[in-house]
């Protein structure tokens, strides 16, 4: 029994945690999990052999969660090996595209018959366990499994809606050294900003994303003390139509046309080495018509 999951990393356009309601967008920046299992009546449990550095708290939460859901009562052996693009603790989800592209392994691997919403609940459920998301990032989750903008409830883990992108738009994004604190340890400072938050989780509902990623990066600065108001102008001036700070920082992300994409890849703060061109998440791992 054999499974690869794939997932993606993505940018936030409002954090879910002031409200609840959170909204991304999946970028090409990829997870794959490989997963080999060996199913045998003669164990008690499922023996996953893990390979140092990738065996941490959320990957074998992740891969428990899995196994409970698609193989109850089974049990055996297997070994499940984890490659990622992308960066850890910059606000870019990286927790959220490992657990799903373990959880997706896992559902290949089984021939479960599952939808994204799925393997972004599975991922939800175990973010949480592993306390590194406070809401479980159910909205991080999907869009890496997905294209376009999500907008979703991540207490009830359902989606509101969904807003295609333009395949001619484009991200820059400045990836910073430093990392974040969990997202746990932030909660309180970014649920002080509830109404803030409310504002932009209301103008993505109704398709703005480009003014709910404003109004989000305005609130995230002030509760986590980025400052990042002026390099937001520079970006719109050369050609941005969004900006702001993804997830809990300190990764800063601009939207724009790919004809003005090198633009404003170029007015992004830090030394050119922490700068990055991408797309945004096409197709994802789902025929259309499972989303």
């Amino acid at each position: 029994m054999r499974g690869v999951g794939v997932s993606t990393g993505a940018i936030t356009i409002v954090n879910a945690l002031p409200t609840g309601i959170g909204s991304a967008a999946g970028i090409e920046l990829a997870v794959r999990a490989e997963l080999e299992l060996r199913p045998s009546g003669s164990s008690e449990r499922w023996d996953v052999r893990i390979e140092p550095p990738t065996r941490t708290p959320l990957v074998i939460e992740s891969l428990s969660e899995s196994l409970r859901c698609f193989a109850p009562g089974s049990s055996g052996q297997g070994e499940l090996s984890l490659a990622s693009e992308v960066p850890v603790a910059r606000g870019l989800k990286s927790s959220s595209a490992v657990s799903s592209a373990v959880a997706l392994a896992v559902a290949r691997a089984t021939d479960a018959s599952v939808g994204p919403a799925d393997i972004a609940a599975i991922s939800a459920r175990a973010s949480i366990a592993a306390g590194v998301s406070a809401t479980g990032a159910f909205d991080d989750a999907l869009a890496g499994l997905t294209s376009g903008i999500v907008v979703t409830d991540n207490e009830r883990r359902t989606r509101l809606a969904a807003i295609p992108l333009d395949p001619d738009l484009r991200v820059a994004v400045y990836i910073p050294e430093q990392t974040h604190a969990a997202a746990p340890d932030l909660h309180a400072r970014l649920a002080r900003e509830h109404e803030a938050g409310r504002r932009a989780a209301a103008a993505s509902l109704r398709g703005d994303w480009v003014e709910a990623m404003r109004q989000n990066s305005e609130l995230v600065e002030r509760a986590l003390g980025y400052d990042y108001a002026a390099a937001r102008a520079r970006l719109l001036d050369a050609g941005a139509l969004a900006c702001g700070v993804s997830g809990l920082g300190p990764a800063l992300a601009a939207i724009a046309p790919s004809d003005r994409i090198a633009s404003v890849e170029r007015m992004l703060p830090g030394p050119t080495s922490a700068h990055r061109s991408l797309r945004f998440s096409s197709d994802g791992p789902f025929p259309r018509e499972a989303r």
